[in-house]
């Protein structure tokens, strides 16, 4: 049964329901089904393929934007169910998108997927200058820091970020976790990046790993 809700969630969110998608998370939560499954496994997989049709121009800007709006809600909605699982990490994350580029969507699942794993997560939006996220690192003194980038020609902003905070003298006090389409581990490294999540899932597993370092 849960498998199966999960599958309508994840079908759901790929059609861009809103209404489809609350009402099927609601029966979900109802029918007891964790809540970090409902992200993972159902609306992160859903957003998965809008992101697939944005590619293959089957689906627009306005797809994404909606699939974004759905995301945030579903966010807030399970929440307070989040919380209330099991958390085996504490520790503050600053997380944004690079400057020059406004995807919403990646960003958002790794934060709902960092919460329910413990992370207190400070999100300082899309389109961040270089300054804001050096400020915030000085300022909140995070263990992790992510970067989010979804377009090449906005990810080498990540080296730009990594050498202001070299110039700061607080790079090591930081680990830096990246993620994004035109990432890879490769690149990551080149940036001077500490990790690269080539997806939420992946995203709470090597935050949880550069912890233990």
């Amino acid at each position: 049964m849960n498998q199966q809700v999960l599958e309508q969630i994840s079908e759901a969110m790929a059609m861009v329901d809103s209404e489809k998608v609350k009402d099927l998370v609601e029966t979900a939560l109802q029918d007891k089904v964790p809540s970090s499954d409902i992200v993972s496994k159902g609306l992160s997989k859903g957003l998965e393929i809008v992101g697939q049709k944005y590619e293959r121009m089957e689906y627009f800007l306005t797809e994404l934007i909606m699939a974004g709006e759905i995301m945030k809600n579903m966010a807030e909605l399970l929440r307070p169910h989040l919380e209330k699982e099991p958390a085996d990490v504490e520790a503050v994350c600053v997380i944004g998108t690079v400057r020059g580029d406004i995807h919403d969507l990646g960003k958002s699942i790794v934060i709902t997927m960092l919460q329910s794993a413990g992370f207190r997560i400070h999100d300082l939006g899309v389109d961040v200058p270089t300054e804001l996220f050096v400020q915030k690192v000085r300022e909140l003194r995070p263990k992790l820091l992510g970067l989010s980038a979804m377009l090449l020609s906005t990810a080498p902003a990540i080296r730009e970020i990594v050498d202001a905070l070299n110039k700061q003298e607080i790079r090591e006090k930081v680990q830096v976790m990246v993620g994004g389409r035109p990432l890879n581990n490769d690149i990551a490294e080149e940036y001077g990046a500490d990790a690269y999540g080539k997806d939420a899932v992946e995203a709470v597993q090597v935050a949880k790993q550069l912890m233990n370092k």
